[in-house]
């Protein structure tokens, strides 16, 4: 397997590791040592335990000065949003994370919904091991660069909001019905399926929204919904 150069990494994100060793362990998955039994160092996952408290704190800090109009119960739907699993894949993505992560032969061939929290897991990881090199202040440096800047989108397009509790809640007070959920469309292997549900009133149908898991397209469709009635 050709070495991974992790300076290339560095140079992406900006950060010049004073342990370079640190920053391969955040990009190593367990699967990967169980393949190399050879190979010094260890897995990622005691760095992800430590980067997602130091994620959390950095952001539960942006969010409260940003926001001082908002309660406790927005500001914390608004940082599950902010540090998810979806978000943080998507932010791992963005910093070219997958192409420096080692996996195990298998892991590597699935590019499906696992390879989501693989990423999202080496995301924190990568915080954690900037906090240990370089400490707090670097480490939220980087969340701030490049995880809060999703945050605007997340509160302009309600993505904080359970839309399905609030889309049951206005049909039972405004219509006096309990909406239902089919699944209308399921496409792709087990491992990497893509949801279609739609979201009915007595038979009819609202709206549709689509999803990598049912829960997924049901929020989506219940947020379309909300749009389509009106009701937001």
């Amino acid at each position: 397997m050709k070495e991974k150069d992790f300076s290339e990494f560095e140079n992406k994100i900006g950060i010049k590791f004073n342990d370079q060793s640190i920053l391969k362990q955040a990009f190593t998955h367990r699967s990967f040592l169980n393949e190399n039994k050879n190979l010094k160092g260890g897995h990622n996952e005691r760095l992800e335990f430590l980067g997602d408290a130091v994620l959390e704190l950095a952001t539960t800090d942006f969010l409260y000065n940003k926001y001082p109009e908002k309660n406790e119960g927005d500001l914390t739907s608004i940082r599950s949003a902010l540090v998810n699993a979806q978000t943080c894949a998507e932010v791992a993505r963005e910093i070219k994370a997958n192409d420096f992560l080692l996996l195990s032969r298998g892991e590597a061939k699935d590019e499906g919904r696992a390879r989501q929290y693989i990423l999202a897991n080496a995301l924190e990881a990568i915080i954690g091991a900037i906090y240990i090199d370089s400490g707090y202040n670097n480490a939220r440096d980087f969340i701030l660069k490049y995880i809060t800047p999703k945050t605007e989108q997340i509160v302009e397009e309600e993505l904080w909001i359970d839309a399905k509790s609030k889309f049951q809640e206005k049909a039972q007070d405004i219509v006096s019905i309990t909406p239902s959920y089919k699944t209308m469309k399921e496409i792709g292997p087990d491992h990497d399926k893509k949801f279609t549900v739609g979201v009915f009133l007595d038979g009819e149908l609202v709206s549709e929204g689509n999803g990598e898991s049912k829960q997924d397209a049901e929020q989506s469709a219940a947020r379309k919904a909300l749009k389509n009635k009106n009701w937001n």
